[in-house]
């Protein structure tokens, strides 16, 4: 659920402006709004400060930092790098061995095309070139065809120096400026062997960065630390810029949970503050704070990835969303192998990584998606594919989740139900208000293009009783979508919302057959790569071999292409789809309040549980 907000405003003395923000990051349960642009020496100070971090750690991620090198992969991996006073010089030095490999880097690819290109011309020296020139005997250079040399003029000497590619490089000398019909070769800043010299030093010289940037590798987790510090006094420096004054008073203000007003309460008066706390006006724009039971919360690493967050009008659709998401990965994988797969993958990582991860929702979502996918896989009788299975006789638990007629119909039958859910919802969190009766004319439209789509699609017969459906959705959605005193005014507001939405709402449905398409696919790629396998393996010893690689690539592609298509598809049929029903539109702004903590998806967990006395 969203959290309900109060809106707080504390007044101190100008003096006491840093020590109110120190006590309200002990506290951490204000969300500021500044009253004001933060601006001034200290927020300019830190944002210069992470900048520079910022350039430092990009620069520890080149290939002048990497590269297997065994001592410096053991120094980062010990990570024996203490915070330390001077870390901004080091910062400093990492961002500048970055910089000069990457212009050494650059110029030496350059250098090698330039090589390339004046190798076929041979080594001379351009400066005398330059030289002849102050002397008046011109000396330029040119690229011809072999069959164009007679049109060079008369009065000019032509030196051919070599034929290269069906043209010739000549060199061509006058005493004085002449009008050649062909482009001159600009010559080269330096020489050939200059070039090459100059590339081997520059080699040289990158070999030393290399070898210098390794030696900071280990700093990476320093930075990090840092970096995080600083992060922490940004939001120091701007809360305390970002404060309102008005003589020798200045205020804050903010967003605190409802629930924690009386926390803050007393913290005002123990300190002297003057505080107030009032409901949120409608102009206002309120963070938003969610606040599950565990089993739902374990949707939120997907909001995180996705950087979405509900508004704090909005609906909180994280339950459904975590329902509905779980049975479309489990169609979309289908197979009970891969669920395998990536079951034992995360309980991997989870024994790996999770010591070291405060949050371990991943981990928990992951089993649950990947026991979706088994459970599935298991009914329709897929288990890295079905083909090899039907031939030893084995047979789904479900045989109608093989049937396409039925899965068509099923994935329709989901969608209608996802998107019932978004309108009954939606008319509950609206009554006692007309305009409630609104979403019960779309719920009879859902349904009618349920009815609809099925026809044009699957060949169905169009029910009688689908018309009245049309006829009362139509009827509910004019009159009471956009309700107003003036009756007449309000229907034709309908009427133009009516006009919009009706296409919409019969491609949201058969939007819903993505699940089975891309459920058949991933069988159909596992069933064609076994085959090849069995093709292979009939072949012989030799074919055993290459049946055994062609099983494990394929399977591997299909596993990793496998989530992606999640993403694709199941993420937005939650996200656009039931959205767009539900009218949630992810405007919202993640409750980041001043705390001591790091934050983590808005608010920290450490700190959640402290806030809301869960353990």
């Amino acid at each position: 659920m969203i959290v309900p907000m109060k809106k707080v405003g504390i007044i101190v003395e100008a003096k006491d402006a840093q020590g109110l923000v120190e006590r309200l990051r002990s506290l951490g349960v204000v969300h500021v709004e500044h009253d004001k642009a933060p601006a001034g020496k200290d927020v300019e100070a830190c944002q210069r400060d992470i900048e520079l971090l910022d350039e430092a750690l990009a620069a520890l991620q080149e290939d002048i930092f990497s590269g297997g090198n065994k001592d410096a992969a053991l120094s980062s991996k010990e990570g024996k790098s203490p915070s330390f006073p001077d870390w901004k010089q080091m910062a400093l030095h990492v961002a500048d061995l970055g910089k000069r490999y990457q212009h050494l880097k650059e110029f030496s690819r350059n250098l090698a095309v330039a090589i390339g290109e004046w190798e076929p011309w041979g080594d001379f020296d351009p400066q005398l070139l330059k030289t002849l020139r102050d002397q008046s005997i011109h000396v330029r250079l040119y690229q011809v065809p072999v069959s164009d040399l007679k049109k060079f003029p008369e009065d000019v000497i032509v030196e051919v120096l070599r034929a290269h590619q069906g043209s010739a490089l000549c060199a061509v000398v006058s005493r004085g400026p002449v009008v050649v019909p062909f482009k001159e070769v600009v010559s080269p800043k330096m020489s050939l062997a200059a070039m090459k010299k100059r590339r081997e030093e520059d080699r040289r010289v990158m070999e030393h960065l290399v070898r210098e940037g390794r030696s900071v590798q280990c700093h990476n987790e320093c930075f990090l630390r840092q970096k995080k510090v600083l992060e922490k006094d940004l939001e120091f420096a701007r809360a305390v810029a970002g404060m309102g004054q008005e003589g020798t008073l200045v205020y804050l203000t903010g967003y605190a949970p409802a629930d924690q007003t009386e926390q803050l309460s007393r913290a005002a008066e123990k300190e002297g503050w003057g505080l107030l706390v009032n409901d949120p006006l409608p102009q206002d724009r309120v963070p938003t704070l969610l606040r599950n039971p565990r089993w739902v919360s374990l949707i939120r690493p997907v909001l995180k990835l996705l950087e979405i967050t509900p508004g704090y009008k909005e609906l909180d659709i994280s339950p459904v969303f975590l329902l509905f998401f779980s049975l479309f990965f489990g169609i979309l994988i289908g197979d009970a192998g891969y669920g395998l797969v990536y079951f034992l993958l995360t309980l991997w990582a989870h024994r790996k990584f999770g010591k070291k991860m405060e949050n371990k929702a991943p981990f928990f979502l992951m089993y649950l998606l990947s026991s979706c996918a088994v459970v599935w896989g298991v009914l329709s009788g897929v288990f890295f594919g079905q083909a090899w299975l039907a031939n030893l006789g084995v047979k789904a638990l479900v045989p109608q989740l093989n049937d396409i007629y039925f899965i068509q119909s099923f994935c329709f039958a989901v969608g209608a139900l996802h998107l019932t859910i978004a309108h009954l919802w939606r008319f509950a969190v609206l009554l006692p208000s007309p305009v409630a009766m609104a979403e019960l004319g779309w719920l009879s439209i859902i349904w009618a293009a349920f009815f609809l789509a099925k026809t044009l699609l699957l060949g169905d017969p169009f029910p009688s009783a689908g018309k009245y459906l049309i006829i009362a959705g139509i009827a509910l959605v004019v009159v009471f979508v956009n309700f107003q005193k003036n009756f007449l005014k309000g229907i034709g507001s309908g009427l133009g919302t009516l006009a919009l939405s009706l296409v919409n709402n019969f491609t949201d449905i058969v939007s819903y057959i993505r699940l089975f398409a891309v459920g058949l696919a991933t069988v159909a790629i596992a069933d064609a790569f076994n085959m090849m396998a069995a093709g292979a393996a009939a072949t012989g010893a030799v074919g055993i071999a290459g049946a055994v690689l062609i099983v494990i690539a394929g399977h591997a592609l299909n596993i990793v292409l496998g989530p992606m298509s999640v993403l694709v598809h199941g993420v937005r049929l939650n996200v656009l789809e039931f959205s767009g029903h539900a009218a949630v539109a992810w405007s919202g702004t993640p409750y980041k309040p001043l705390s001591n903590e790091a934050a983590t998806y808005g608010v920290s967990e450490a700190n959640e549980h402290k806030l809301h006395g869960r353990t």
